[in-house]
């Protein structure tokens, strides 16, 4: 059995929040440079000139990508052979306790914005930490522990929908919805979006696979053919939407869509749509 030292996790998940807000990951920026050399519409290449320009200035002078910093969603493998502990005065504290340290650390020190309230209908009062963070914990064989962070700003998460299907439902109605939810999201969330897509197993596994499908590179594709070619179809229809970078207009309304799937029951077919912004901030590391 591997022990991983308490602060070392929590040094590890500080550094990954205040990287993702500062650097934009480069597969993002390849791709935003793409989509420039292809834009023809004056207005979206203008956008997406000044995007550029913004991730090149965040990562060069250490400052957030958006004043909107996000929430903590963090998604961890966790190999049966690691153990994490580490003793207070007066309680044991666990892996979870290390990633929630590491993300008030991260935004304390990196000076990002704190915006989670502790409960949702009514005070909202503040937390002052940005903790609780969102965890998402799988257990893999082998004794390593991968952290893979995510930091959703509120404007795309509040456009991100999920519909239970009927096992009917043929290809054409899940391309058509996922471009609807695209095209209602508007300029609202900061296109050009990255779209990750859960298909499959109940309510709630669908919408942890849509955000998990979020932490893959921009130019992975599915596993299986089928699905490859339903991601491809899907981002297709969407950038002929037009809607285009801020809404401006132009051929980029998207620059991926990346679907993850499980199995379901025969009685039903789940489809979530999770939006992410232009800033799709995401960090991994394996300790």
């Amino acid at each position: 059995m591997r022990k991983i030292d308490f602060d070392k996790i929590a040094q590890t998940v500080e550094s990954l929040c205040i990287s993702a807000a500062y650097e934009l990951p480069d597969d993002i920026i390849d791709a935003l440079k793409t989509a420039r050399k292809k834009e023809s519409h004056a207005p979206a290449a203008d956008i997406l000139d000044k995007l550029i320009t913004n991730a090149e200035l965040a990562s060069s002078e250490s400052i957030p990508l958006c004043q909107d910093t996000g929430l903590a969603v963090i998604f961890v493998e966790l190999g049966a052979d690691v153990t994490v502990c580490a003793k207070t005065a007066d309680k044991q504290l666990n892996l979870i306790d290390a990633l929630n340290a590491g993300v008030a650390a991260g935004y304390e020190n990196g000076y990002l914005r704190k915006s989670v309230v502790a409960e949702p209908l009514n005070e909202r009062i503040n937390t002052g930490t940005n903790t609780p963070a969102i965890i998402h914990i799988t257990i893999v064989p082998g004794d390593k522990l991968k952290i893979s962070l995510i930091t959703k700003g509120g404007g795309c998460e509040n456009k991100s929908r999920i519909k239970i299907f009927p096992p009917t439902a043929k290809k054409q109605q899940i391309i058509d919805y996922i471009t609807r939810t695209a095209e209602n999201a508007g300029a609202d969330a900061c296109p050009p979006f990255i779209i990750g897509v859960g298909i499959g197993g109940d309510f709630e596994l669908a919408a942890i696979l849509s955000k998990k499908a979020l932490l893959r590179p921009l130019s992975s594709r599915h596993y299986d053919p089928f699905y490859a070619e339903l991601e491809e179809q899907t981002l297709e229809k969407i950038n002929q939407l037009g809607l285009g970078p801020q809404g401006m207009g132009g051929h980029t309304t998207a620059l991926a869509c990346l679907i993850e799937t499980a199995p379901c029951h025969i009685a039903s077919l789940p489809v979530a749509v999770n939006i992410d912004c232009h800033s799709h901030r995401h960090k991994s590391a394996t300790l």
